[in-house]
Order: structure tokens, then sequence, then C-alpha cells
């Protein structure tokens, strides 16, 4: 019995994943063309245009040195909006109750669409990285550090964009974090600076950006080079993940905003 309760629930896993997968790469044309020309513009504009004229930083010329922010950028930016826009896509057209009253369990349902988030995202960054290498060398540092930190913060954002999801109650809502909270934190996140250059007052206040770890970290896995301490990263990320993951569970045991 508990093997077929288990092969029920990696079947659902895999349907709700692939469906998530689906749906992103059926209309590849907006959700993975729009950021590969984004990025493309900031590395022309930041690093060809502004990068020769603010010099090499932190030893790494100036192109370089933003690179792995920008992909961080992709990745966090297209795995919170793929898992916010569907998941309130199935609230609104009122086909999540379905998922919700089938015996699929709460954490299959959260898995399902959080593989989703974190494909789309990991693929967007591929494409970023592409672009990048188009631009400038990306010697990697520490693979390890480099896979495991962007497929975390992948994870993270996926989670928080469920979040977003259950609590928004239109469309407007799902636009109101990406806009007034990722975007400057991402700004302010240490992807186009390195925190260096900052007064010791503000260097504090950056400290407390969760952005700016996740950057820093996956920058040390390209570049080997870190603003902030590695240990202190991964505990943020990992501590985040479990914070967003238990919320996003109690929701979806609770119905708290899934059902009208």
């Amino acid at each position: 019995m508990h093997s077929s309760q288990l092969q029920r629930s990696l079947i659902s896993l895999q349907t709700l994943a692939w469906k998530e997968t689906h749906r992103y790469l059926r209309i590849w044309v907006q959700t993975l063309v729009p950021p590969a020309i984004t990025m493309t513009l900031y590395f022309v504009i930041f690093g060809n245009l502004i990068g020769p004229r603010i010099g090499p930083m932190e030893g790494y010329s100036y192109m370089e040195y933003i690179a792995p922010g920008i992909i961080m950028m992709a990745v966090i930016t297209n795995s919170y909006a793929n898992v916010v826009s569907s998941f309130f896509g199935a609230k609104f057209q009122h086909h999540i109750e379905e998922v919700l009253v089938s015996p699929t369990p709460n954490y299959i349902i959260l898995l399902g669409y959080v593989a989703g988030g974190v494909g789309r995202g990991l693929l967007t960054g591929l494409i970023v990285t592409i672009v990048a290498l188009f631009f400038t060398r990306l010697p990697v540092n520490n693979l390890p550090i480099t896979i495991s930190v962007v497929f975390l913060t992948a994870v993270l954002f996926s989670l928080g964009g469920f979040i977003n999801a259950v609590f928004a109650r239109k469309f407007d809502d799902i636009a109101l974090i990406p806009t007034f909270v990722l975007t400057p934190l991402t700004y302010l996140g240490g992807v186009f600076y390195s925190i260096n250059l900052l007064p010791d007052f503000w260097q504090g206040v950056s400290m407390v950006n969760p952005i700016l770890h996740m950057v820093n970290a996956f920058r040390y896995g390209i570049l080997g080079q870190s603003d902030i301490g590695i240990v202190t990263a991964y505990g943020l990320i990992l501590g985040f993940i479990v914070l967003l993951g238990s919320i996003s569970l109690w929701l979806l045991h609770s119905g708290t905003g899934l059902r009208s």
C-alpha cells in the first residue's frame, strides 16, 4: 500500500511538473526571449558603454564583474514570475480546486509548482549565461558552489512566488512584490557594484539584503570573489527556503486564500 501511494504521488508530481514546464515552453516567445533581450541590453549599456569608464572592479573588468549578478537577476525574476502567474491563474480560473480536492498530498502540489519555477529560472539563467559569453569570459572558480547557489536561489524565489499567488486577489497584486520589493533589492544587491565602495554604515545596511548574499555567493562560484561569507550565504538561503516552504505548506493545509 505504501509503495502504491508513493507511486501515485510520483505520478502526480511528474504530471504537475510537466504541466508547469510545458506552460512556459509553449509560450517561449513571452517567457524566455524577453529576459534574454533585457539582459543583453544590460551587457551592452552597463558593460560595453559604461564599463570602460568605470574601470576594473575588485580586480576584474567591469563586464566580468557584473555578469554573475545579471545571470542571478534573471534566475530570481523568472523563478518568481513563473510560479506567481501560474498559481494565481489557476486560482483565478477556479481549476485549482480540482487539484486541492484530489488525493495529491500538499507537498507534491507545492513541489510541482516549484519545479516549474526552478526549471524556467535555470533555463533563463542558462540562456543569459550564453549571451554573457559573447561579451566576456566566465571562468568557473567552483562548480559545486555555482550550481548549488543558483539552484537553491531558484527554489527560494519559486516559493516566494507561490506565497504571493496565494494572497493575491487580482492580477495587479502579483506585480506588487516584484515591483516594490524584488526590483529594489536586486538593484541594491551588489549586481552592478561592490559594497566595498560604500561607506561603512551603508555596507552594514546592505548586509540585511538577502539578495546581496545570493549574488555574491554566485559571483564567488564564478569568479572566486565575494563581499560576504559563503557559509553565511548558504545559511541564509537555506533558512529562507525552510521558512517559506513551511508557510507555503501551511497555506495549502489551511486553505487560506485558496477558496472563494
